[in-house]
């Protein structure tokens, strides 16, 4: 499983790393950037939360 991010819709909320702070790193302008595309064993429901939270569904998995 991947996670994936267009970081043109990114908006900065912030709320993804709250769920996955492993997989998302946030700049100091609270914009995100993945850590990890390839999601390890036993993060998956993480991973899926941190989607889940983006408002501007900037964040997606594939598998």
């Amino acid at each position: 499983m991947k996670l994936l991010l267009d970081s043109t819709l990114c908006q900065g909320y912030g709320l993804c790393q709250e769920h996955a702070p492993e997989l998302i790193e946030l700049d100091e302008w609270g914009y995100a950037s993945v850590v990890a595309a390839d999601v390890p064993p036993g993060a998956e429901n993480a991973a899926r939360d941190c989607a889940d939270s983006c408002p501007n569904s900037a964040l997606r998995l594939e598998n």
